[in-house]
């Protein structure tokens, strides 16, 4: 198989359970829920999306021909970017990583020594063997993965984050969605803070990284 990576870059995890930690980022070309293109936005199932995953012409990126191409890739990226100690990880996001992340991928990021994080939409199966599972779903879209190692809402949508309250994890998150007007954003926040005040089983996610000023 082919893999399609939009930017494969080394910074801290910003979100969620892991926050914090030093990762290798693989982010995967394309998604299920919208084109990525802002013609398409209106109409896509997910609207609020931040990232850029159009094509492969991000740092690190480009079309890999096998699984060991992209895994070598990968931990070089980590050898280049870290010192030693822990296991060193890489996240697959998106887009959707699972479009494209298989077993054979898998299987190749594990022989170079990486343990496998990903971070989906939930609306495909997650292939055997990924260490850890981020589900993120998007009101509008069937959601397939119903056991996770976390579960993170983007608030507010067109839905209440308890509508989620099936699915088997860990750690459950609600985020503020960032929003191009500051005074919006400050309004998701406050959202997200009375929710967890009202839901104490919910904790309260942010996007560090916005913070700290890396990617």
């Amino acid at each position: 198989m082919t893999y399609r990576v939009k930017e494969l870059f080394p910074t801290l995890q910003g979100e969620g359970a892991q926050s914090g930690r030093a990762a290798v980022f693989c982010r995967f070309a394309g998604c299920n829920l919208w084109s990525g293109r802002e013609e398409h936005r209106s109409t896509a199932v997910c609207r609020f999306c931040d990232t850029d995953f159009v094509g492969t012409d991000g740092p690190g990126g480009g079309v890999f021909s096998t699984a060991g191409e992209l895994a070598a890739s990968v931990a070089g990226c980590w050898d280049r970017s870290f010192g030693d100690g822990g296991r060193s990880l890489v996240v697959c996001t998106g887009g959707e990583p699972l479009l494209q992340l298989d077993t054979e991928l898998i299987d190749a990021l594990h022989s170079a020594g990486l343990e496998v994080a990903v971070e989906t939409n939930g609306t495909l199966p997650v292939p055997a063997g990924v260490d850890w599972v981020c589900v993120s779903p998007k009101a509008g879209a069937d959601l397939v993965v119903e056991r996770a190692d976390e579960l993170k809402v983007v608030v507010p949508q067109s839905v209440d984050p308890s509508t989620w309250d099936h699915v088997e994890v860990a750690y459950r998150f609600v985020q503020p969605m960032a929003d191009p007007d500051p005074v919006v954003t400050v309004e998701n926040a406050a959202w997200a803070l009375e929710f967890c005040r009202a839901h104490p089983r919910w904790r309260l996610s942010v996007q560090s990284h916005k913070y700290l000023g890396i990617p």
